[in-house]
């Protein structure tokens, strides 16, 4: 590629520089075309299954010990059907809107255009930091966007990746990779892009929100919380169990729509109970030499929620633990903690309230589902609500009286499944939403462009001198307007 200037770990001075090149090169060249665009969707795509099992090697470097198998399809697989639908409908969502069709009869013209907002800076996350860039990275060229990217310092072998292979297939001034520590990200944050997307805390993404408001920059926050599962009186409780207690596993229990925490019905509690020990049990026969069991990504994490189950059990709480026959854990050496089952929580405890991220499940019981739902309620919407049970009017009461990023029915994630459903938080475990068009729309301002041939001025009328008929119009305009709402109100009631 021809532009080469600070193309790996320039950190937040060349991060400056890079953005003001990548915007004088997109308002030089214009909106870029779908083929372009498709293009580079192809490009970032190659990028990560060229280099697939590099990528996959980095992320096991970062973490220690992270399942090959787990990590392909988690980084790598689990994408590309949300890529493809995205690359397949560039050249439709890019067409305009027609508006007022019959008006264009008389010559007026109304259209609404999708227009790309310029640069995207993106911020992604530890968990999964290959999946996690990438994605929105090819929502923002389906716009017609320039792409930076801040790499998660904590995963800094995947990040040197990214950034030493990104200039192979891209040139800088169309996607460029920022590598470094906490301090780069935050003066990341501070720059002047068109928009900004960040996944990762909500105590981090208020932050970034704070840094982006200074330049009134839009962003786009993925972020977490604690998900709740609830266990339907009419569930399966052994296959809600075991279900529940692999989707807790997932990434060592670090991924973002993990249930958290789990309402059971109080007389199927040791049912629940007995049937995830078993299901871990089945799962995990080793943990310490285990390559598929996922360890804490760094120290500052397996200390956390280590610190949470210490916490908990002081204050009184019943403390389950599945270790293998001879081993002992938590175990500092691998950054490994057992699978962990808390009951007994109240809200003295932390673990009340900071999301775990990690391989440990409060169960609950609960007497009423209103009383999960007040729960729920009563404390931030998680990213995602689970549901163990049928699809009845429970469930649906459920839906229409709780919030949430989005809601699973009796299997993990199951709202991610179709590529063209938007993904999101609301409240505290997001702002905004992409995969499928929403993804596109999140980095497009959409413009409306409207034209007249009309011998006439429609709008001056607004202007002085008012006419007398003007003046009596205005009036009968007015009390239609009133009798016609008066009217609604009155069928209403």
């Amino acid at each position: 590629m021809t532009d080469v200037i600070g193309s790996i770990g320039l950190g937040a001075d060349g991060a400056a520089r890079r953005l003001v090149a990548q915007r004088r090169a997109f308002l030089g060249d214009g909106p870029p075309s779908a083929g372009l665009r498709r293009n580079r969707i192809d490009r970032l795509l190659a990028m990560v299954l060229d280099n697939a099992e590099e990528f996959v090697a980095a992320t096991a470097a970062d973490y220690g010990s992270r399942s090959r198998s787990a990590a392909l399809f988690a980084e790598i697989l689990g994408m590309i059907s949300v890529i493809e639908h995205t690359r397949s409908n560039v050249p439709q969502w890019m067409r305009s809107t027609r508006l007022m069709r019959a008006a264009r009869l008389f010559g007026l013209h109304a259209e609404v255009v999708p227009s790309p907002l310029g640069v995207v800076g993106i911020i992604g996350p530890w968990n999964f930091p290959v999946q996690l860039t990438v994605l929105p990275a090819a929502a923002a060229f389906a716009a017609g966007n320039r792409v930076m990217i801040k790499m998660s310092e904590v995963t800094p072998n995947t990040a040197e990746l990214m950034a030493a292979t990104a200039p192979r297939y891209f040139d800088a001034l169309e996607l460029h990779v920022v590598t470094g520590a906490a301090d780069v990200a935050a003066e990341f944050a501070a720059l002047p892009f068109d928009h900004l997307f960040f996944t990762g805390s909500p105590a981090v993404g208020a932050l970034v929100q704070q840094a982006a408001a200074r330049n009134l920059v839009p962003v786009t926050l993925e972020l977490g919380g604690k998900n709740p599962a609830v266990v339907a009186p009419d569930a399966d409780v052994t296959r809600a169990a075991a279900r529940i207690a692999q989707a807790r596993m997932v990434n060592g229990g670090q991924v973002c729509v993990c249930p958290d925490y789990v309402f059971v019905p109080d007389t199927k509690v040791d049912e629940f109970v007995a049937a995830a020990r078993r299901t871990w049990r089945a799962l995990f026969p080793t943990i310490i030499d285990n390559g598929d069991y996922c360890s804490s990504v760094n120290q500052a994490n397996f200390d956390r929620v280590v610190g949470l189950i210490a916490d908990a059990r002081g204050h009184g709480a019943r403390i389950d633990v599945v270790i293998p026959h001879g081993e002992t854990l938590p175990d500092p050496g691998t950054r490994k903690i057992a699978p962990t089952i808390v009951r007994d929580v109240d809200d003295r405890m932390r673990i009340a309230e900071e999301e775990v991220f990690g391989p440990v499940l409060v169960v609950r019981g609960y007497a009423a589902l209103a009383d999960t739902i007040d729960y729920i309620n009563a404390r931030p919407a998680p990213l995602v609500a689970y549901w163990f049970g049928s699809d009845g009017a429970d469930f649906r009461h459920f839906v229409a009286r709780t919030r949430s990023g989005g809601v699973a029915r009796n299997d993990f994630a199951a709202h991610m499944i179709p590529s063209s459903a938007p993904f999101g938080g609301v409240g505290r475990s997001g702002m905004g939403a992409y995969h499928g068009k929403a993804g596109f729309d999140a980095f497009s301002h959409h413009r409306t462009v409207v034209g007249t041939d009309l011998p006439f001025s429609v709008t001056a009328q607004a202007a002085r001198p008012f006419s007398g008929p003007m003046r009596v119009g205005a009036d009968l305009a007015l009390r239609r307007a009133r009798r016609r709402t008066s009217a609604r109100l009155k069928r209403f009631r």
